[in-house]
């Protein structure tokens, strides 16, 4: 009796044992995101007469590619391979973004191209109030957290971050939950961010430099720029504001 306790016990501590060697928690490595936009849903019949004629011409959805490399409390989310599928025709807001945070200092530093000019925008992270959910779904291999949130008075944003990457961070400016984000939605734009691949490899400092190109500007200086550069556009130019705010 006593040695079938031993050997209960001993299976008992091994898969204990085997299941904290598979819980990993990284700090450092490379995510690769892929940003999609529903360009149908986003034409309303209001779109200026040519909603059936757009519907006609471009695809249902555009897709690209980000890379956002990541170690401690240091990340950088910038444009990664091309998808030959993509046509200029139909470009969109933040396509070429370059977006760095420093969680230790609070700090970040985008670099965007609006109306032909390049702006290096240097300012705090954004704050975002998550409220926190018990659902969870696996992305890339990881079991992810959901949290929700409302940025800029009005865009409804959906996250899903893992806390086995200790990084606080994700793509654009989204970032601050207990773990890396690898899943954004924002249902109402029709625009989503996911993670595809997460891949361990050392990160050297020049991957974590932040940008350095463009007009210095603030967050508020930007938005002002945008306000009166699209206020002539109506509609369409409330949603390049709102992606290019992101």
């Amino acid at each position: 009796m006593r040695q079938f306790i031993l050997s209960i016990t001993a299976l008992l501590l091994s898969c204990i044992v085997g299941h904290a060697q598979n819980t990993i928690f990284l700090s450092e490595g490379k995510i690769e995101f892929t940003r999609t936009v529903n360009l149908i849903a986003r034409i309303t019949p209001d779109d200026d007469g040519f909603s059936d004629l757009m519907k006609k011409t471009m695809p249902k959805f555009k897709r690209t590619y980000f890379q956002l490399f990541f170690s401690h409390n240091q990340w950088v989310y910038k444009p990664g391979r091309e998808n030959p599928e993509n046509n200029k025709l139909w470009e969109e807001a933040a396509e070429t973004n370059v977006v760095s945070g420093d969680y230790s200092t609070g700090r970040s530093v985008s670099q965007k191209e609006v109306f032909g000019e390049t702006f290096l925008i240097q300012d705090s992270l954004r704050r975002i109030r998550w409220k926190m959910t018990d659902e969870t779904r696996d992305i890339a291999g990881f079991t992810c957290h959901r949290a929700n949130a409302l940025i800029m008075d009005s865009i409804y944003v959906v996250a899903f971050y893992t806390d086995e990457i200790v990084t606080p961070g994700g793509p654009e400016s989204f970032s601050g939950l207990p773990g890396m984000i690898l899943g954004i939605s924002l249902p109402h734009q029709h625009i989503t961010w996911f993670a595809d691949q997460v891949e361990v490899i050392p990160i050297t400092k020049p991957q974590l430099t932040p940008p350095t190109k463009g007009k210095k500007c603030n967050n508020a200086v930007f938005s002002k720029t945008l306000t009166d550069g699209l206020s002539r556009w109506g509609k369409y130019g409330r949603k390049y504001m709102e992606e290019a705010m992101l």
